[in-house]
């Protein structure tokens, strides 16, 4: 079995991005549950241009991966989102970190409203226990695009592809009330292997 896992570089009011970490982090991950797997990580910059020149390759390995977990920030988060759909819109507003702005508001011209993710949701949610929630709004900016474009390129039901918004993360636990304490990369970490345990079972049935 193969596994991508992928986060986002750096943008515009996010000097640091977690998801970059918490890929490489992930696929080190030792345990008998993810023995004899491969895990393989990439790091997008977060540009338009970059989802669309390094997603294809990525996709068209010889190697084709059996699952792809993505990652990327969305900061008004406080608990993983696992996104259940990505929608047929992109911002006007908000440029890349290259700069770009759309040309249009939608994804695809004449294009359905919006793609089904093909994992199963449920049982990656009851997972990770209280640590994520489902969703049904993943933006507008590339976290979108990319589980969008991901989404385009599964034949039949393979492979599983997810994508996972993370918050941004604390150093350590801050004395906040509960409600807005951030996680650490730790606690995402146990969360997201959780998920990813999870979507190998389901792939193997």
């Amino acid at each position: 079995m193969r596994i991508l896992i992928t986060g986002f570089g750096p943008f515009p009011g996010a000097p640091f991005n977690p998801s970059a970490a918490l890929a490489k982090a992930l696929a080190r991950k030792r345990r008998p549950a993810l023995a004899g797997i491969e895990r393989a990580t990439h790091v997008f910059a977060t540009t338009y241009a970059s989802v669309d020149r390094d997603l294809p390759k990525l996709f068209a390995q010889k190697q084709k991966p059996d699952i792809v977990l993505m990652f990327g920030v969305a900061g008004r988060r406080r608990q993983l989102c696992i996104e259940t759909r990505a929608r047929n819109a992109v911002s006007l507003l908000f440029p890349d970190a290259g700069g770009r702005r759309p040309q249009h508001g939608t994804i695809v011209l004449r294009g359905p409203a919006a793609l089904k993710g093909n994992a199963p949701f449920a049982r990656l949610a009851v997972a990770a226990e209280k640590q994520a929630r489902l969703s049904r709004d993943a933006g507008r900016y590339l976290c979108n695009y990319i589980y969008w474009r991901a989404l385009e390129q599964v034949r039949g039901t393979r492979p599983l592809v997810q994508f996972v918004h993370i918050p941004p993360v604390s150093a350590k636990p801050r004395p906040l009330r509960r409600s807005k304490k951030l996680p650490t990369l730790a606690q995402l970490l146990k969360a997201a292997e959780a998920i990813l345990i999870a979507l190998i079972a389901a792939s193997r049935r």
